[in-house]
Formats: C-alpha cells, sequence, structure tokens
C-alpha cells in the first residue's frame, strides 16, 4: 500500500537565468546564463524534495531534463522516497552500459540530492544531524578570482575576499598567456592578501605534467596553498609526476564521477585533499567517497556548492574546506551564514534551501 513518502510524481524544470549583475564576476567563462535542472520528488504525505545541478558551461541542459524523463522517471514513481540507497544503485544498474558517468550520474544526482531532501524534511532535521553531525562551522575560501579579469582584476577580488574576513582565497591560471605570466599574476595576488592569507591555484585541467611541475615550481616562491586540477582528469600518472615533484599540494576531483572513477587516486593517495562534486554522484556517493578517503588519511574540499555541500562537511571528520563563489546566491533562498571566513551549518530540515518564486517563473525554458 501507498505510504506517507511514496513518489506521486517527479517534476523537472529546466532554467536559463540571467547572471547576476555584480562587478566581481568580471572575468568568468561560464557562459552567458545559468544553465539549471531543478527536480522535485512530491511524496503523498505532502512533503516535496528538491535537487538541483548548475551546468556551469557545459551545454546538456535538455539532454539531462530527457534523461530525468526517460530513465528515472518510470523507474522512481511510486517508490519510497527513503529508499535512497535502493533507488540510487537501482538507476546505476540500469544505465550502466551507458553511463556509469556523465548525463545519467549527473541526472541521478539531481535526484540524489531532491530525495535526501525529502528524507530531511520528513525525519524534522537538517541533512548534517540526519547524518550524524561532527561540527557546524566549516572554514570556506573565497573563489572565483578569474583568469579572464587578468593579474590586476584578480588581485582585487582577492583583496575584497580578505576585506569580508577571509583567511583563503583561490585564482585561476593557466589557458590564457604565458605560464611566466600566471607566475606574476600570483605575485600580485600574494602582494595584494599579504603573507596570512592562503591562497589557491586552481589550473583547470589546462597543463601537461611537465608544464605543471615547471610552473608548479616557480609558484612556490609565493606559497601558494595548492594546485588545483594541474592535468586532465584521466591523467593519474601525470597527476601522481606533479604531486611528487612540488612540496605544493597537488589536488583535484571534480570533474570525476565518484568513487569508481577516483579508484587510482584511492589506491595510490598521492592527493591529499580531494574535490568531489555533488553533481557527479550525489549525496550518497560523496558520502562514501568521504569515508573512503578518511580511511587513507586524505581530506575533503569539495567542489562549489557551499550551499548542499556544508551538510556533508558538517557531518564528516575529515572535510576541511567548503568553496564560495556566489553563483548562486542571487536565485536562492536559505543559504547559510558566511561570516569571518566560515560558513554555518543551517538548521532547517533538509537542505533547507529553495528557489526564488521568480526564477521558477521568469525563467522557464520552454
Amino acid at each position: 500500500m501507498p505510504g506517507p513518502m511514496t513518489i506521486r510524481e517527479l517534476r523537472t524544470t529546466l532554467v536559463q537565468a540571467p547572471w547576476a549583475d555584480d562587478p566581481w564576476m568580471k572575468g568568468h567563462a561560464l557562459g552567458k546564463m545559468r544553465d539549471l535542472v531543478i527536480v522535485e520528488v512530491v511524496c503523498d504525505g505532502g512533503i516535496t524534495g528538491m535537487g538541483y545541478l548548475h551546468l556551469l558551461n557545459l551545454p546538456l541542459l535538455r539532454t539531462i531534463g530527457a534523461c530525468i524523463k526517460e530513465v528515472i522517471e518510470p523507474r522512481v514513481i511510486g517508490r519510497d522516497a527513503t529508499e535512497v540507497e535502493a533507488i540510487w544503485r537501482d538507476i546505476w544498474r540500469t544505465t550502466l552500459t551507458g553511463g556509469r558517468g556523465g548525463v545519467t550520474m549527473m541526472a541521478q544526482s539531481a535526484l540524489d540530492i531532491a530525495l535526501w531532501d525529502a528524507v530531511g524534511k520528513k525525519a524534522g532535521l537538517p541533512l548534517h544531524r540526519l547524518w550524524g553531525s561532527y561540527r557546524t562551522e566549516i572554514p570556506i575560501y573565497g573563489s572565483g578570482c578569474f583568469r579572464g579579469a587578468l593579474g590586476e582584476g584578480m588581485a582585487a577580488k582577492a583583496k575584497y575576499y580578505v576585506e569580508q574576513g577571509y583567511k583563503a582565497i583561490k585564482m585561476q591560471a593557466a589557458h590564457i598567456g604565458d605560464w611566466r605570466q600566471d607566475v606574476r599574476n600570483l605575485r600580485m595576488v600574494r602582494d595584494a592578501v599579504g603573507p596570512d592569507v592562503e591562497i589557491m591555484i586552481d589550473i583547470n585541467m589546462g597543463w601537461s605534467a611537465d608544464q605543471a611541475i615547471i610552473a608548479g615550481t616557480a609558484f612556490q616562491d609565493y606559497d601558494p596553498y595548492w594546485i588545483e586540477e594541474p592535468v586532465i582528469a584521466d591523467d593519474f600518472a601525470g597527476y601522481a609526476r606533479v604531486a611528487a615533484a612540488l612540496t605544493t599540494r597537488t589536488v583535484g576531483g571534480e570533474t570525476h564521477f565518484g568513487r569508481a572513477d577516483l579508484k587510482p587516486v584511492l589506491e595510490n593517495p598521492c592527493l591529499p585533499i580531494l574535490q568531489p562534486d555533488p553533481m557527479r554522484g550525489g549525496f550518497t556517493e560523496l558520502r562514501k567517497l568521504a569515508a573512503v578517503a578518511d580511511t587513507w588519511g586524505m581530506t575533503i574540499a569539495p567542489h562549489l556548492f557551499p550551499e548542499l555541500n556544508v551538510h556533508l562537511l558538517a557531518s564528516i571528520p575529515n572535510g576541511i574546506w567548503a568553496e564560495q563563489m556566489g553563483l548562486l546566491d542571487d536565485v536562492m533562498l536559505g543559504l547559510p551564514k558566511i561570516a569571518g571566513g566560515i560558513i554555518t551549518a543551517p538548521e532547517a530540515p533538509g537542505h533547507g534551501l529553495s528557489f526564488r518564486p521568480e526564477v521558477l517563473k521568469d525563467f522557464v525554458l520552454k
């Protein structure tokens, strides 16, 4: 018999919203519009859970929507929303020969986030307490010192973050200009923030291992905290070479799809910090990845989405950083408090988030 958490309906909304008029977004290369996939799990008992993807510059909005409609929706209608693990495994197995990552895992990640939101609302608990709260305050760094703003622009934004109380910032390198200019950019950022602020550097898979070692060696004069995604995601040997050659931490993981994709790193834990993305496995896979990483002494600093990732970080012992770029701050309600370089886990049931009504009214893709 249907119960109070039986899934009655799956609503998928595709949104294309303009960027906020924010001068500090200068230099980003994330497309002309923000593409959002929003999934709502409507249960018989009156509870609705919400999950979402922000596709950044991936042109897959309608494709992921079609995957949800064709593959996921028929397999979840009529199931109990508390069967999160069973549903995740069922979709994984169903799409195995054409999935194991990519569009199918991104689609099921949106569903997974929505299911956990529904379960948290049913329990009357925020997700970090549902999972066993470890802390409520997590360090957060100011991200989005975009390479397109060039050295002066990156330095100005880094200083802006520090003036807000952030103790760490992240700048970009590679992809434009010569690596020596990246070194000069880092020097400008270091001069702007002083010696006591941590500087992360995001390469966005822009170099070969050899180039990363050459540039990374020069970076070390300015005491960076980490070098992120120095090589393409599949170049595990390159990751290992860079990590062995530099004293600066080599980190990555945002482009990988769950534990299976990160298995070479987990078997050879040369990266001290992993950066999984909730769009590539949902909460279910991220929690498992965090546990496996902890077994090997690795810590977690997940990619973007601080409003979601705060729950993961607050419920695990090896979570060390959240990332704030503010990409969705103007379109969401219920965002966690950020002050003095700290993000505080919220206490509303589920993940506590919703989109502003005007977003769902004015920017829905027809």
